[in-house]
């Protein structure tokens, strides 16, 4: 069921963005998407068998989005997958590192290559996954408060804010202890992405 709402709220934020920017409800709608999204990179890297098979397949798909992406919405930067692939290295390297302190530097690092190459969401994706990943419950959704905050200073972006409906309502699956399965064809789950944009970007140029 979650998967089905990141992809149904991500298909309307981005028919909004592209053909009806003056519907800022379309917008608001679509802020559901990516905190299911970047909780999906956090619960696949924590259950997954092969971490490294993990982080090709999201390269992958970040690659093969990254035109679609372009042409869609008619800019040059970086697709949001790869915003999401740079967030499950951090991951990986932080469990390799002997003390968790030494992850401090990685993780400014990699937020901050993040904002130069203009990866969607850019830090702000990174710091949410890190989010999921050491916090739960009212902690869970007060932090994320806190990052939107940061974000709306930083981007006068006051629509994120909605963003944390997303994740008040996974900090509740968590506490009654729902599964986070996919359910379904993973195929639809993990190449919705560049698909949607692709038929947008051939509607909006045709």
């Amino acid at each position: 069921m979650m998967q089905w709402i990141a992809m149904i709220t991500m298909l309307i934020d981005h028919i909004g963005a592209v053909f009806f920017p003056h519907i800022i409800e379309l917008r608001i709608i679509g802020r559901i998407a990516f905190p299911i999204y970047a909780f999906a990179v956090y619960i696949g890297y924590k259950h997954t068998r092969d971490v490294q098979k993990y982080i090709w397949r999201l390269f992958w798909i970040a690659i093969i989005s990254q035109v679609p992406f372009m042409a869609a919405f008619n800019h040059y930067s970086l697709n949001v997958v790869w915003t999401l692939w740079s967030a499950l290295l951090v991951l990986f390297v932080i469990d390799k590192l002997p003390s968790k302190l030494l992850g401090i530097p990685i993780v400014i690092g990699a937020g901050w290559f993040m904002e130069i190459s203009q990866m969607d969401y850019g830090m702000y994706g990174l710091l949410l996954v890190l989010l999921f990943r050491y916090f739960q419950g009212p902690v869970l959704v007060v932090a994320h408060v806190l990052l939107n905050a940061l974000y709306l200073l930083l981007h006068n972006s006051s629509v994120q804010m909605y963003s944390v409906l997303a994740t008040a309502g996974i900090a509740i699956a968590q506490y009654y202890q729902a599964g986070f399965r996919m359910k379904g064809p993973r195929w639809v789950w993990r190449y919705f992405y560049p698909a949607h944009l692709a038929i947008i970007a051939i509607i909006r140029w045709v």
